[in-house]
């Protein structure tokens, strides 16, 4: 059976619906930064989705090719990441999304390298005759966090964001957005769900 992250790593990807802190460890991810508004069909974000999926299902299907990875199992991709922001402005603004700037992430194994990305993005740039270079490797040491499971439309999410500053200051912590971002987790399909049962991990940057 494939190794999936979200069951094997239910602390990282099936928080309760309730502001928890956490410590996230370093982990491997494929990215794509942009901006733009992320409802626009032909924007950045639509086509930072495509590429990423493009590569990570060449990495997980590479062991049916003659590419060998070291240390290679068989696995579930992770859900899609994204971190957002606005530049000169700490936490989120929902109603500025043409400002928006982004990193979209999908989460790779440990044993995945940055040669054995490269090789996938040549790989899949031959086979759909499209550039996919925009996609690099990147390791990330998210760090200690507050985060919640967000049920419901994106738009509402500001509702989620409140109670977990609520829960941030309350305990003793504040925020930390000065190299780290809003953090969003996409569990389960969107063009499937509807929008009142969409779920997101939202995670925030905090220090004591």
């Amino acid at each position: 059976m494939a190794f999936d992250y979200k069951k094997e790593y239910k602390d990282f990807y099936q928080p309760k619906n309730k502001p928890e802190i956490i410590t996230i460890p370093k982990m491997k991810f494929i990215a794509v930064n942009g901006k733009g508004d992320p409802n626009d069909a032909n924007g950045e974000y639509s086509k930072s989705i495509t590429l990423l999926y493009g590569v990570a299902y060449t990495l997980k299907m590479s062991y049916k090719t003659d590419y060998k990875i070291e240390g290679f199992f068989q696995y579930v991709v992770p859900p899609l990441e994204g971190f957002w922001w606005i530049e000169g402005l700490k936490g989120m603004d929902y109603r500025r999304k043409d400002d928006f700037s982004f990193i979209s992430l999908i989460r790779v194994p440990d044993f995945i390298s940055k040669d054995n990305v490269d090789w996938a993005i040549t790989q899949v740039s031959q086979k759909k005759n499209m550039d996919y270079s925009n996609v690099y490797y990147m390791t990330y040491d998210e760090g200690l966090v507050v985060q919640c499971m967000h049920i419901g439309p994106y738009d509402d999410e500001p509702r989620t964001v409140n109670e977990m500053t609520k829960f941030v200051y309350d305990n003793g912590y504040e925020h930390d957005f000065s190299s780290r971002h809003h953090h969003e987790i996409y569990i389960g399909d969107p063009r499937k769900a509807s929008p009142e049962k969409l779920k997101t991990i939202i995670r925030h940057p905090i220090k004591k």
